[in-house]
């Protein structure tokens, strides 16, 4: 053995002891939870995966979840806010309260093997494109390794975590606001598989949903048509007026629609017709206007083609109001921790997926991003974390589970989370939420920071959830 590699061993050495020395205590006892309970956090993923139960309809995902938590020591109430796959699993006593939120429900049409090319498991299938199967496990073991800490007495509060059904579609975080489960929160924690690691500072889109439906009168197509009020026409004519708004909105706007039913047969004019169409913006203030001139689009619609029609509010999300105090202290927690490593048939694996979704054969990304500043105008999705983070300070946190550029909501997403890649993401995502926690949990300056830069940046605004009656169950 050379004295070069003896020096760089002791090197090596001195820094893990540093690095060690810094976490403290309590983060060392999160991270030691959540390496005793990697390999069952690691079974309820991929049974998550596996069972790929979508919106409003992940019963076993959520038992699989709620069953762990209660094995664990943490009180669980199922079917909260009128959901039966919604619940709270909950430890402890007083303040702080610190949730963490847990999703699970899956997309339609994305079933994959754990392969780096296109292979569905069953064909038609669901598929966790979005990674849920990791954020509801990688949440769960946070909540276990604090509820832990709560019990021997190292520090003292509430943990409260909430399994939170149908992101994907209906967004089921907005009738569980509107239940009260986050009135007694100081502070809320989140996370969401990515393509990097980074504590999370962007807001979303804000949204509405809502379905259109046209009524008319069927005819025979070809030897009374005359007869007929043609429920399909108005569906064409709202379209071709949807498309031609587009010019006339703000950039950062967005319009989608989804047809629904435009007719089921040729030779009979549909006297029904119906569309889903969603309204977006970073800004709620600009995304509400513009719902409201695509309503009136309907009428118009419907008008024209003399048929009559009906306008039903799906639900609607806020934008997520970001809290840099919280991602500062997610920040130094992500430092502590440094990036992930990967071993070489892993790379190969995340190349793989690049190779055959066109993307730059570069691999995996888990160098730790910098705190970004805050965009105000920042693109991308939607959640309904937004929802959440209007009514209590949220930290958000985004870590790698897939290779770099990889599309989101695809089959690549899918292959990578039911693997060792996204494995390692979600239990890195655990102890990150877990060490921020812990800071939390034993500061009580940092907890009042946190929410003195919430209550500013919500100023004036009142929240009103944008849900018109009870969760859509059984509507898919």
């Amino acid at each position: 053995m050379n004295k070069n590699f003896l020096t760089l061993l002791f090197i090596a050495a001195t820094l893990q002891f540093a690095v060690g020395q810094k976490i403290g205590k309590n983060k060392q006892a999160v991270i030691t939870s959540i390496e005793k309970h990697k390999s069952e956090l690691i079974r309820i993923s991929d049974s998550i995966w596996a069972l790929a139960e979508t919106a409003f309809e992940e019963s076993k995902s959520a038992e699989v979840l709620a069953e762990y938590a209660e094995k664990n020591g943490l009180k669980v109430t199922r079917g909260v806010a009128d959901i039966p796959t919604a619940f709270t699993a909950t430890y402890g006593s007083g303040k702080p309260v610190i949730s963490i939120l847990g999703e699970f429900d899956a997309l339609p049409g994305l079933s994959q093997k754990t392969e780096p090319t296109k292979n569905p498991r069953i064909d038609g299938a669901p598929g966790h494109g979005c990674g849920h199967n990791m954020f509801g496990a990688a949440s769960l073991g946070s909540a276990i390794a604090i509820k832990e800490l709560i019990a021997d007495g190292k520090i003292k509060g509430t943990v409260k975590f909430l399994g939170t059904p149908a992101e994907e579609k209906y967004f089921a975080k907005v009738w569980m606001v509107e239940a009260g489960l986050w009135d007694d929160v100081d502070v809320n924690i989140s996370w969401h598989p990515g393509a990097n690691i980074e504590a999370d500072v962007q807001s979303g889109l804000s949204l509405i949903d809502f379905i259109v439906e046209f009524y008319g009168q069927a005819a025979h197509a070809s030897a009374d048509p005359w007869n007929g009020r043609s429920a399909s026409d108005a569906l064409e004519l709202y379209t071709t007026g949807i498309n031609y708004y587009r010019e006339h909105i703000k950039p950062t706007s967005r319009i989608h629609y989804h047809i629904q039913d435009g007719g089921q047969v040729v030779n009979v004019v549909p006297d029904y017709s119906k569309i889903w169409v969603r309204v977006r913006d970073p800004k709620r203030k600009v995304m509400l206007p513009t719902y409201e001139q695509v309503k009136k689009m309907a009428e118009g619609a419907a008008i024209m083609a003399n048929v009559e029609y009906k306008i039903s509010l799906v639900s609607g999300i806020y934008e997520t109001l970001v809290n840099r105090s919280g991602g500062e202290i997610m920040q130094e927690n992500l430092e502590l921790l440094g990036p992930i490593t990967y071993t070489a048939e892993e790379t190969a694996f995340g190349k793989a997926i690049q190779k055959a979704t066109g993307k730059p054969e570069v691999g995996m990304d888990s160098s730790i991003e910098p705190l970004k500043e805050t965009e105000e105008f920042p693109g991308g999705g939607s959640t309904d974390v937004g929802d959440v983070s209007w009514n209590v300070p949220n930290i958000n946190l985004s870590v790698t589970v897939a290779p770099k550029d990889t599309p989101w909501h695809s089959w690549a997403v899918v292959a990578c989370g039911g693997m060792s890649i996204g494995h390692k993401g979600m239990v890195y995502a655990s102890k990150a939420m877990a060490m921020t926690m812990v800071d939390l949990f034993e500061n009580q300056k940092l907890v009042d920071k946190v929410k003195e830069e919430f209550k500013n940046r919500k100023g004036d605004e009142k929240y009103e959830a944008m849900i018109d009656g009870p969760p859509p169950i059984g509507s898919n």
